[in-house]
């Protein structure tokens, strides 16, 4: 079966998707995903550093951007912490660091 042009501009948000893993996404409380053809965005839940949204980007290194922000009712966009060039398997560490959540039990 033929890729469609939406299923390809996909490919990255759901490999992001996959590899934060169910168990880590719900730990968060992550909802509302939204993606683009290089990035995945998402809101979570409260947390000690008031993080409720994490947007993880793919840039050219093939590594990935972590960008964590509050986003408000109002408005307003404040970002918390940018993580840059980390590797998929650093994903979680980096979460954690920023959020003040565990990932696993």
């Amino acid at each position: 079966m033929p890729e469609t042009k939406k299923d390809t501009d996909q490919t990255v948000a759901k490999i992001i998707y996959q590899q934060i893993g169910n168990k880590a996404r719900a730990m968060m409380g992550a909802k509302n995903h939204i993606s683009t053809p290089n990035s995945l965005s998402f809101r979570i839940g409260k947390n000690s550093k008031k993080v409720n949204r994490i947007q993880i980007t793919l840039n050219k290194h093939d590594l990935y951007d972590v960008e964590f922000s509050q986003v408000s009712l109002t408005p307003t966009y404040d970002i918390k912490a940018i993580a840059s060039c980390i590797y998929a398997d650093g994903l979680h560490k980096v979460i954690e660091e920023h959020t003040g959540m565990y990932l696993s039990l």
